[in-house]
């Protein structure tokens, strides 16, 4: 390999080791901060699962009562918690309160029956109830992206360490191929030494 080549090639090794560790870095931040979101504002809104025994967990449908179980008298504080209390306990209720329908399903009724107090009270309960469903999971999707975000900056990790290890075995043949160089040159003219007058 030439010399200019080979300065070609280090000097492209080392703006992808900045570039990658760059990445890698801004991954992990970001990482970081959806994750650490996601439990401040969940923890500040202090919400807690219902005790394993307790009719809140017993009275759900056995694949809903199970989910929330694993969760049982606990502090909401993660994206994974968020996500089973906003589908295996909300939801349940609100179809409960529904009769299987949509909150958009129950509010044309509601407006085709302005008088019925009990169709304008189911309206705003599903309307407060899938909100707080849409926050929770909302929540869970930004742990999502923490997550992913915090695998891809491990595999630009990966990739900076072995760009690095390509570097330095570049960095150890070109000294090889150097000292190689020195060592047969003929005597008296040996490279990096005046010659002789």
């Amino acid at each position: 390999m030439t010399k200019g080549l080979r300065w070609r090639v280090v000097v492209l090794q080392v703006g992808l080791m900045a570039i990658l560790s760059f990445a890698a870095g801004f991954a992990f931040w970001g990482s970081s901060f959806s994750t650490g979101q996601v439990h401040d504002n969940l923890a500040a809104q202090q919400i807690y699962f219902p005790a394993a025994n307790s009719p809140a967990i017993t009275a759900l449908p056995a694949a809903d009562a199970a989910a929330m179980s694993v969760y049982a008298g606990q502090q909401m504080t993660t994206g994974a918690q968020a996500e089973t209390y906003a589908d295996h306990f909300i939801k349940v209720h609100l179809n409960e309160i529904a009769g299987g329908q949509t909150y958009s399903q129950v509010s044309a009724a509601a407006q085709a029956a302005p008088t019925n107090t009990k169709l304008a009270g189911q309206v705003q309960t599903l309307f407060r109830g899938e909100t707080l469903r849409g926050l929770l999971l909302n929540s869970y999707g930004w742990t999502q992206v923490g997550t992913y975000a915090g695998y891809a900056a491990v595999g630009l990790t990966v990739a900076a360490v072995i760009v690095l290890l390509t570097f330095m075995y570049e960095i150890a043949a070109w000294r090889k191929s150097y000292s190689t160089t020195v060592t047969n040159a003929p005597t008296g003219a040996r490279v990096g030494q005046p010659r002789a007058a």
